[in-house]
């Protein structure tokens, strides 16, 4: 979800870029401009291009050689734990969002989808929490 979050801002909080030819063996790379923990972007690779987590944890990545970028990251724990709120919001709400019936009713039963810019569930964990978004944001991508 985070990486979506960070398309939405088109804000990757980028601090360094380092094009290069790159390596991948084992499902790990070596990266020493990276310190643990620190979020990473790689371009240009055929196989593992988004965002990764630097260190022991980092998920394993699909082994190639490639020519491109990767950008390391400063992405601020707020951000990131608005993620995990976002995550969360979609988990309860995302299908009714991505329903295509805005009220029904059977039986003794009635329903109809909220709307609204006030955290509604129309139009999706982008409107919910775009007051919250709205100080990341960037207006374009540099």
């Amino acid at each position: 979800m985070l990486e979506q979050v960070l398309t939405e801002l088109h804000n990757w909080f980028q601090i360094g870029v380092y094009p290069d030819e790159y390596t991948i063996s084992g499902g790990e790379i070596d990266l020493p401009f990276l310190k643990e923990g620190q979020y990473f972007r790689i371009l240009g690779s055929v196989f593992n291009d988004g965002l990764h987590q630097y260190g022991p944890a980092m998920e394993a990545l699909t082994d190639e050689t490639f020519l491109g970028s990767v950008w390391a990251l400063a992405v601020p724990p707020a951000v990131v734990e608005l993620a995990h709120e976002i995550e969360g919001w979609e988990k309860k709400y995302g299908e009714t969002v991505t329903s295509p019936y805005t009220s029904e009713s059977f039986g003794g039963y009635s329903y109809s989808k909220a709307y609204g810019a006030d955290g509604s569930t129309s139009g999706g964990w982008q409107a919910a929490f775009r007051a919250r978004l709205n100080p990341y944001r960037k207006l374009r991508e540099i």
